[in-house]
């Protein structure tokens, strides 16, 4: 991991990506103007909306394409290199759907020194060998914690293991490059959405902690781990403030570094609220919390517990035996997973997981994880004579401030998709409007609502929107809309009403184009 001296930033106010459970505002629809009658007239309102001078500083790329005849209906720029943010996850969503299917399913080797003896002891280590699965979590379940290594011990108890003697090793050197995505920013490293990419996880490699008020104002407030073995350490700066006191906590944390130093404060008498902190080696957290779930079940462990990572040495060997894989989800609810919440990580160790897997004994030396995902990304839009010259990524979550891309291959790669054999498994996993994920509030009483399926992008000065839509005519389009570097944007709008003003526009035009 590239460890820049930054401050872990939690409670913020416009930062790239938005808190996972902050509220977000839902726009109201767009202001009245003269209805849609023709297809001009839907082409002058798009083409009068991105020209408008406020936006002469900024850059836009659109495109809209009928799925059913293949008629550019509008565009604009649609060649044009943008930031996509995440509508990067388009791509790695519908290259995992593409290789691997959406039946696949990511099988973690659960190894041994040996085969347990007759009473059910392993003489020697037992080894995790991540592959890269994202489910293992309980937050947003509505399990508790231990929920998360259920299938770990599942395969230790179905090989009859009730001790063993050596240490308990979680090894994610499977995956060989960095933790943190190529094109990450420093001030990204330890904030939940740029949680270290490790092919084994735990919880989404991130921990809350939460705070509650204290009944005195002046006294400092409670604060409690949600999540155990973390191997981090608190220090708690926050002091309860009077009834009208503002709420701000801030924890920092030194990248490299395992205190967290939790300051501000909450008013006497509010509610608790919960912080989010980045888990330095995941691999090693979940090795901890493996071994105390397994102690529940009866299954004792003598050693130690620990977690390796590239470039370490693997602690996964040729001569071990395996007791058993753990099995995740299909693939088809493993996209779903991250295309709805727009999930950088569980995007990362999906993009890492085929990667890894096209690794060969011809690959050559030093290529690391993504720079393979990437490879295959490449051929995977040759393949489907899509316009790979136009896709310069470097990693798979769009959270890269390098990655770039056009409207024009956006739109290509939705009506290649449209057409694919995975094409159902690939709309189901987008959010869609007003309804649920990284959409749910938004156009909300629109048109678009209940009918735009589209991937949303978001980081400082940029904002996409790409997917589907059904006119009120009854025509099917794909459409990408790409906003860059729009810094003048004024108080009673959002970019993100900037943008989504073209989906209802779509969504609501009634006519027809023969």
């Amino acid at each position: 991991m590239r460890f820049f001296p930054a401050l872990l930033s939690v409670i913020v106010i416009g930062v790239s990506v938005p808190a996972p459970r902050a509220a977000e505002k839902t726009f109201a629809p767009p202001a009245a103007a003269p209805a849609l009658r023709t297809w001009g007239d839907l082409q002058a309102r798009i083409a009068a909306h991105v020209g408008q001078s406020r936006f002469a500083p900024a850059l836009w790329g659109v495109k809209v394409v009928s799925l059913a005849n293949g008629r550019v209906w509008f565009e604009h720029d649609a060649r044009r290199l943008l930031s996509p943010a995440s509508n990067t996850k388009l791509y790695a969503g519908a290259l995992a759907l593409d290789v691997l299917g959406g039946d696949h399913g990511i099988r973690t080797p659960v190894l041994a020194a040996a085969k347990p003896d007759a009473g059910g002891v392993v003489n020697g280590d037992v080894v995790v060998w991540g592959r890269g699965d994202p489910s293992w979590k309980s937050r947003g379940s509505g399990r508790d914690f231990w929920s998360a290594f259920a299938p770990v011990v599942a395969v230790l108890e179905h090989a009859g293991v009730k001790r063993v003697t050596g240490d308990l090793v979680a090894d994610a050197t499977w995956f060989q490059s960095l933790p943190n995505g190529a094109g990450w920013t420093a001030d990204d490293l330890n904030d939940y959405y740029g949680a270290e990419i490790s092919a084994i996880t735990l919880e989404q490699n991130y921990a809350e902690i939460r705070v509650t008020p204290s009944a005195v104002a002046g006294q400092p407030c409670a604060i409690e781990w949600l999540q155990p073995f973390t191997a981090l350490s608190l220090e708690n700066r926050t002091v309860t403030g009077a009834a009208d006191a503002p709420r701000r906590l801030t924890p920092v944390r030194v990248l490299g570094e395992t205190t967290v130093y939790l300051s501000g404060g909450l008013p006497v008498g509010g509610k608790p609220e919960v912080v989010d902190v980045t888990a330095p080696r995941p691999a090693a957290w979940y090795a901890a919390g493996l071994k105390a779930a397994l102690a529940r079940r009866g299954i004792i462990v003598e050693g130690r517990t620990r977690g390796v990572r590239w470039p370490e040495t693997p602690a996964a060997r040729p001569d071990m035996v395996t007791l058993g894989e753990a099995s995740s989800p299909p693939l088809r609810d493993l996209v779903t997973g991250f295309m709805k919440p727009s999930q950088n990580l569980e995007t990362g160790l999906i993009f890492g997981h085929l990667a890894e897997l096209s690794r060969t004994a011809a690959t050559p030396p030093g290529r690391t994880t993504e720079e393979l995902g990437v490879a295959a990304l490449r051929a995977f839009l040759q393949r489907e004579k899509l316009p790979a010259d136009d896709v310069k990524f470097e990693e798979g979550s769009g959270l890269s401030r390098n990655n770039l891309t056009t409207a024009h291959a956006t739109v290509a790669l939705l009506v290649a998709m449209a057409r694919h054999r995975a094409a159902a498994d690939f709309e189901a996993s987008l959010p869609v409007a007003g309804m649920d994920g990284s959409l749910r509030t938004r156009m909300k009483g629109t048109p678009a609502e209940g009918n735009v399926r589209a991937k949303t992008g978001t980081l400082r000065y940029a904002n996409s929107l790409a997917g589907y839509v059904t006119t009120a005519g009854g025509e099917r389009l794909a459409f990408c809309v790409m906003l860059n570097r729009n810094s003048g944007q004024p108080p009673e709008r959002s970019v993100r009403q900037e943008v989504d003003d073209i989906a209802v526009w779509l969504a609501s035009f009634a006519g027809r184009v023969d």
